[in-house]
């Protein structure tokens, strides 16, 4: 604070604001290096291009799929198995894969109890993601 001394009856004090102009001149050059950085908009998922005949090849490739069938028969992407080989073809098939995952398709007459067993199986075969495929799902709506 300063104090002016004048010509009237005593002594006044003001305050000294140059110290505040100081540190809010530099607060606005901080705001204003700050600013461009901060992302603007929202993310969005872009498009993709429908993919070739090989990149189509290639995914079917990868995507393995357990069918459930009535009379508890079993298949690995059109692959006959049984429930007691479930699990160890299938550790087999995700051994040297990064990303474990699968996908069970049940018949429309098959228990749901006999899927539960096909997901419960795939777990312990070490697959982190399991999915499930309807009907919609399949027919693409």
């Amino acid at each position: 604070m300063g104090m002016e001394v004048g010509s009237s009856s005593g002594a006044m004090s003001t305050p000294n604001i140059v110290p505040l102009i100081d540190i809010l001149l530099v607060l606005i050059i901080i705001f204003m290096v700050i600013t461009p950085l901060t992302p603007k908009g929202l993310d969005a998922l872009v498009p993709q291009p429908s993919p070739n005949q090989q990149q189509n090849q290639e995914l079917e490739n990868k995507t393995v799929v357990v069918q459930v069938m009535m009379g508890g028969k079993l298949k690995i992407n059109n692959e006959d198995t049984t429930w007691e080989g479930l699990e160890p073809r299938m550790e087999q098939i995700f051994k040297d894969r990064a990303e474990k995952v699968a996908f069970v398709k049940g018949d429309n007459d098959v228990q749901f109890m006999d899927v539960a067993r096909a997901i419960d199986l795939m777990k312990q075969a070490g697959i982190d993601r399991v999915g499930l495929i309807t009907a919609k799902l399949e027919a693409g709506q």
